[in-house]
């Protein structure tokens, strides 16, 4: 099974990427969604949260509150460590676990591992090639701006905490450019899921 680390900055486009690749045919697991799975109520991971951070990061209801946590760590990137800390090495074992299964079940696939930090953390190594969603800066801004209802200054934070995403089109093997529409996103992403099949198909990495 050919491992595909897909990753990219904040509001680059990579969930969309992901999901046209999973629609041709690659099995996805989204590093993101994992780390929700991870801190049900209850779970240690959420507790290790809480005493960490407070009981605010609570929901009434028990959830994590997200938006609380991240406007937190955001802002501070010594808690952004500590909250690494604590959730990385369970998001990490948790999509090892998953791969495992996939591979037993279609070893002549192909596996998508959607996740921000490949390469922030130096987990490069663990794929058998990089696919890296690209956009230009200020078209991140403007998405996150959008999306997710932020001010241009917490815009600016969340950007300024990953590495610029010019550096991880360099490292990566294939770029996927979604600076354009739609339309233009979706077929350059069809044309980089064909140059992955072929490499699963001929069994070359990197």
């Amino acid at each position: 099974m050919l491992r595909v680390g897909l990753t990219g900055g904040i509001a680059s486009g990579k969930s969309t990427v992901a999901r046209i690749f999973q629609e041709l045919g690659a099995h996805v697991l989204d590093a993101d969604r994992i780390a929700r799975e991870i801190v049900p109520p209850g779970s240690q991971a959420l507790s290790r949260v809480v005493r960490a951070f407070g009981k605010e990061m609570l929901r009434p209801d028990g959830t994590l509150n997200r938006a609380a946590l991240g406007t937190l760590v955001f802002a501070d990137a010594g808690k952004r460590r500590v909250l690494e800390g604590i959730l990385h090495p369970l998001i990490l074992d948790e999509i090892d676990r998953r791969v495992e299964e996939l591979e037993r079940d279609d070893p002549e696939g192909l596996v998508i591992v959607e996740a921000a930090l490949i390469l922030e953390l130096g987990r490069q190594a663990e794929f058998d090639t990089l696919v890296v969603v690209w956009a230009d800066e200020e078209q991140q801004r403007r998405r996150m701006i959008r999306r997710d209802n932020l001010s241009v200054e917490e815009a600016n934070r969340r950007l300024d905490a990953q590495m610029p995403l010019s550096e991880k089109r360099a490292r990566a093997r294939f770029v996927v450019d979604n600076s354009g529409d739609q339309s233009a996103g979706r077929a350059a992403a069809e044309r980089v899921y064909g140059e992955l099949l072929t490499l699963a198909r001929a069994g070359k990495r990197r």
